[in-house]
């Protein structure tokens, strides 16, 4: 089963504070939690391994490629398993220098999934995500490099990929397509877009003009598909990359839905603002149990790179509200870094070392002992919208409304909180905004945990007096358009 994700990205002109938005959430099973990784200084020669294993749905080989003398400080989800690539995995985030990415497959067609050799090497979506994160300046300089990377090193697909690129003049939707044949293509987006990825799209690409300040694709990307005559240049068509190379399904009803929805919010006198976009990631005809986690950044530059911002949630926003988490944070609250919770390779592991001192050295967890000892984030919000998705009728615009709730009070706290760091900021007292930032982004996270856990034993209690604990085996959820 391929997990495809979903983004989302919001021109400017179309918000009521000018600000455009990247937003979305990642589809994956396992455990998720919440980093915070700093700016790193590496030396000459480091090598950084990348890729997929034999184990991969289309197998491969890692392998070792350069790394840069410094990586970028950002905030990002990791993720514990996908079959064959290595642990963690993240679909993205958002770094110092205001880029932000999301992760979304996008199909290729079934000729060139055929044909991706046995051995292939090269970054995975994954890697290619970390390495924006932590090289790009701009969302231009993104697409450029997973292009670079391709090239000089290959690209490891489980069926193809896209990547949403976006800062605060420009997003690319980058396509990245299987076959071994280091193939891709990008589309830009800009003020006056409003883009959904699921799986990530491109449509037509002016490839009769090659310096087309919209377009930007591998130089081989039309001779090949004339090479394999699923492109005819002299028959007068236009070069659709999805007709060409993808699944040509043409956009998903679900991204349809979305973009349309959010475009007729758009004229509305307001304009689109935070709760509108909120809403189009939590929405239960689009989020349910595989939506991972929750992320909104919105895009502009502060006066300092401490104050940028990533909206998150620990699970699908259905039953989590979005925190704001600032860049210039030391860390975050131990119940959202990554525990036992759906981690790959738990259930056979201790947290004890006397299998280890008896020779078995994958016996200890990789989650460290005191943070096993406090509450998992994700637990307590998978628990809630469990406990919802069995009477959604009836809990779910209760846990909506109460959302919603907590989310108004953080939109409009916001501010503050930003000018009070940034006058610490100004006066050189960074050591005093981190300690801000940290307290703020700390109590929030952890009142929002303890809101769940009190809904949660609420609805549970009522739960059982009037309906009962379901023990069938097959789950309830609304309707969803994917």
């Amino acid at each position: 089963m391929q997990l495809v994700s979903y983004g989302l990205y919001i021109g400017s002109n179309h918000t009521a504070d000018g600000i455009a938005y990247l937003a979305g959430y990642g589809d994956e099973p396992s455990s998720h939690w919440l980093e915070v990784v700093p700016r790193q200084h590496h030396p000459a020669g480091a090598r950084v391994t990348v890729g997929v294993t034999p184990q991969a749905d289309l197998p491969g080989r890692l392998s070792d490629i350069p790394q840069v003398p410094r990586t970028a400080r950002h905030l990002r989800v990791s993720y514990s398993h996908y079959k064959g690539l290595p642990a963690p995995l993240t679909n993205g985030g958002l770094n110092e220098h205001g880029v932000a990415v999301r992760d979304i497959w996008s199909n290729s067609r079934a000729e060139l999934v055929a044909m991706t050799p046995t051995d292939q090497s090269g970054p995975n979506y994954s890697d290619l995500a970390r390495l924006v994160l932590e090289r790009a300046r701009t969302a231009r300089e993104g697409v450029e490099l997973i292009g670079a990377l391709i090239e000089a090193y290959g690209y490891s697909d489980y069926g193809g990929n896209s990547h949403l690129i976006a800062d605060p003049h420009e997003a690319w939707v980058v396509i990245e397509l299987s076959g071994g044949q280091k193939l891709w293509a990008a589309e830009r987006l800009g003020a006056d877009s409003i883009r959904a990825s699921r799986p990530g799209f491109i449509g037509e690409i002016p490839v009769h003009e090659p310096t087309h300040p919209d377009y930007l694709y591998a130089p081989h990307l039309v001779p090949f598909a004339v090479e394999k005559g699923w492109f005819d240049p002299l028959a007068g068509r236009v070069f659709n990359l999805n007709q060409v190379y993808g699944d040509a399904k043409g956009p998903w009803a679900g991204a349809s839905w979305i973009e349309a929805e959010m475009a007729r919010r758009a004229v509305l006198p307001g304009k689109l603002g935070m709760a509108d976009i909120v809403w189009a990631i939590r929405t239960e005809r689009l989020t349910g149990d595989t939506a991972g986690y929750g992320q909104i950044v919105p895009l502009h530059h502060p006066a300092h790179d401490a104050m940028r911002v990533l909206w998150h949630t620990q699970i699908g926003a259905i039953a989590a509200p979005f925190v704001p988490v600032y860049m210039g944070v030391r860390s975050v609250p131990e119940e959202y870094c990554q525990h036992r919770y759906l981690s790959a390779g738990e259930s056979a592991r201790f947290l004890d070392l006397r299998q280890f001192r008896n020779g078995r050295t994958g016996s200890v967890s990789q989650v460290p002992q005191g943070i096993e000892s406090t509450r998992s984030a994700s637990q307590v919000f998978k628990r809630l919208l469990y406990l919802v998705l069995q009477h959604s009728a009836v809990f779910l615009p209760e846990v909506t409304a109460l959302w919603e709730a907590v989310e108004r009070r953080l939109i409009a706290a916001s501010p503050g909180l930003a000018q009070t760091a940034q006058i610490l900021l100004d006066a050189g007292r960074s050591d005093l905004a981190a300690d801000h930032l940290d307290y703020f982004t700390r109590t929030e996270l952890l009142a929002a945990l303890d809101l769940a856990d009190t809904m949660a034993r609420s609805i549970e209690a009522r739960t059982r007096a009037l309906y009962g604990i379901r023990t069938d085996p097959e789950p309830l959820a609304p309707d969803q358009l994917w």
